[in-house]
């Protein structure tokens, strides 16, 4: 049964139709990805299921007894409570309680009366009666988990704090439905991995907004897509949806096209002449108006965004070399003596939480900031082109065009010279809107333009600073298809996963104390070698605190003696351990030769393969180790 219906939910902001006399409904337990493109409507349709926004026509029934707790992108707080009081602020009814409770506690103090202590007794009975007693652990737990200092005041924090403290209200809150329009922007990927956790282990309903394909996969049991101001529903996750989808466009083209062909053919008839008039039957006349009727109501598809990106001519074989650079702030390691080669055609994600480091890094590589100890050298022939994941370049009073043509009415890509409302069409921007000023987009109406902007110039090297914040599924999927190809080299700072699965061929993984790990692979890649890296980064520890220096003899205290042979391979365990840590430090060296991997893929699957056995055995050995040391 649902506890929340819509029921011929109808919506438009002037000409543009959002919902089209939609109906559905939420049940309990629902875990519902909404997605659909930019501008499609999801937002207003969250707002509305909220009553923060009317609907033009239709109904909204919530149950009697349930409540409902909306997170918009950009929420609003209360700037003069500190993240605690905001968040206690969430808990409604309960929150008037307890503090009406230690009210009366404060005034018994000073003034007891029978009177104020037959009010706490009744203080009491409410707070036992809603399990309340704990709410102040229950916060604590909520802004520890997701790193919040509850002292600070609302007024000091970046925008992706707050989006976290208005998720620390919803939980506290533990309403029976949440609505989450985009909670993975500006959360990093440990937070977002946490907050799939917790939609996992919640009781209630969700009905959330993302285009972050893992985080659906991994929270959703059902997939509703706005389309063009209608709805379809798809049980399952993100990916079975994808499935059905398919399915789904295939049999519409399939219709469509056999519905033009009957068209076509009856538009012939009709056109015949004077002798096939007179026979002609009104009949089929009045049928040839109404298959003109269906024909002008379909709804087309909307157009894929048109990305192309000039890689200019191309940069030296080695685009920027680190050695050993270190950088902190105000006492703390942000990059501790950190080395590495990138070379051209390398893809390089860096994957890591949020304040860690890796915009830092970018912009010592940009040249726009200096490390305090160690030297970064430049390629040549670099042509360099940054996204800004704060959006600095974006003028709020410009318009859409001139930001992208810069005072130019053409603009060329890979030697096509294209008008510059052409080139913003590919971009999705309707010629209506092309004076509209910068402040009356969207969140990813802005980072579709600055990319249109970011493509518009040849570039070799492309810096992306978390472009992936608001765009839809299919501009995503677009994107990724684009850096595949492209020839340059690219360095991605992203909180999603598979885009970062998708693109990258190395990664950079921020540790945290200025450590950072170079890794062949993105995230899923990380993940599967995490537990390995800091199992071997232990061990080897171990083996730097217990081995004596060479030429010394080697004892062992042992309750169990050990075997002539097992003394011998005791002895000979660190010298193993060094030779298969120096093959793999040279595979990996080898590995990092964008070159190999074009002109012998075979030899870099087979150095690949290697190391992940050299994994292996080193964790078999260091484990072998132990056990003859401990005995």
């Amino acid at each position: 049964m649902a506890i929340i219906t819509i029921d011929k939910a109808h919506l438009a902001f002037g000409h543009h139709l959002l919902l089209d006399k939609i109906s559905f409904g939420i049940e309990k337990g629902d875990k519902i990805g909404l997605i659909g493109r930019n501008g499609s409507g999801k937002s207003s349709l969250l707002k509305a299921i909220a009553k923060s926004i009317p609907l033009d026509d239709g109904q909204i029934y919530v149950a009697d007894g349930i409540s409902v707790f909306y997170v918009p992108q950009e929420p609003v707080l209360n700037t003069q409570h500190t993240i605690f009081e905001e968040v206690f602020s969430s808990l409604g009814q309960i929150k008037d309680t307890l503090t009406g409770y230690y009210q009366i506690l404060e005034q018994l103090e000073s003034n007891y009366s029978e009177e104020l202590l037959e009010q706490l007794h009744v203080f009491q009975e409410e707070l036992d009666a809603k399990n309340a007693w704990g709410t102040s652990n229950l916060i604590d737990k909520a802004l520890s988990d997701l790193g919040l200092d509850k002292t600070q005041k609302i007024s000091a924090l970046s925008g992706g704090v707050k989006k976290k403290v208005a998720l620390a209200k919803a939980l506290v809150a533990n309403p029976d439905v949440i609505l989450l329009d985009e909670p993975t922007n500006h959360l990093d990927i440990y937070a977002i991995e946490w907050l799939e956790q917790v939609i996992q282990g919640f009781n209630g309903s969700v009905l959330l907004i993302t285009h972050d394909r893992s985080f659906l996969d991994k929270t959703v049991n059902k997939i509703i897509e706005l389309d063009r101001g209608r709805l379809g529903v798809y049980p399952g996750s993100y990916s079975k949806y994808q499935e059905f989808k398919a399915l789904q466009l295939h049999d519409e083209a399939k219709i469509n096209r056999e519905f033009d062909k009957f068209l076509a053919s009856e538009e012939v008839w009709i056109r015949k002449g004077v002798q096939a008039r007179r026979t002609r039957n009104e009949g089929r006349v009045k049928r040839l108006e109404e298959l003109r009727q269906q024909r002008s109501q379909r709804r087309e598809r909307v157009g894929n965004v048109n990305f192309t990106v000039d890689s200019s001519n191309s940069s030296g074989k080695i685009v920027a070399t680190l050695n050993n650079i270190s950088i902190g702030f105000n006492e703390r390691k942000i990059i501790d003596n950190f080395s590495a080669n990138i070379m051209r055609g390398d893809k390089v994600g860096l994957i890591g939480s949020n304040g860690i480091g890796k915009s830092t890094l970018l912009k010592i590589i940009l040249g726009k900031l200096s490390p305090d100890s160690g030297k970064v050298e430049l390629g040549t022939k670099l042509e360099i082109a940054y996204f800004d994941q704060m959006r600095e370049a974006l003028d709020e009073e410009a318009t859409i065009q001139d930001v992208v043509s810069q005072g130019q009415d053409y603009v060329e890509i890979s030697g096509r010279r294209l008008h510059i409302a052409t080139y913003l069409e590919e971009f999705l921007f309707e010629p209506a809107r092309f004076r509209s000023p910068v402040k009356s987009l969207s969140g990813g109406e802005r980072n579709r333009l600055l990319l249109a902007r970011l493509f518009s110039r040849p570039a070799n090297v492309l810096i992306l600073d978390e472009p992936t914040n608001d765009l839809d599924v299919e501009t995503l999927e677009l994107l990724e298809e684009l850096l595949e190809k492209y020839t340059g080299t690219v360095f991605l700072v992203s909180h999603d996963r598979t885009f970062l699965d998708n693109v990258v061929t190395q990664s950079f993984v921020f540790l945290g104390n200025g450590k950072i790990l170079e890794l062949v692979g993105g995230y899923s890649d990380w993940l599967e070698y995490k537990d390995k890296y800091f199992s071997l980064a232990n061990n080897k520890t171990k083996i730097a605190e217990s081995i004596l220096k060479p030429g010394t003899v080697t004892t062992t205290k042992s309750s169990t003696k050990l075997s002539y042979k097992e003394k011998q391979e005791l002895d000979n365990l660190p010298q193993i351990l060094q030779s298969l840590e120096e093959e793999q430090n040279k595979l990996n060296e080898l590995l990092l030769d964008v070159n190999l991997y074009r002109d012998d893929p075979l030899k870099a699957q087979e150095y690949q393969t290697r190391v992940a056995e050299l994994d292996a055995l080193l964790l078999d050995k260091l484990a072998r180790w132990e056990d003859l040391d401990q005995r």
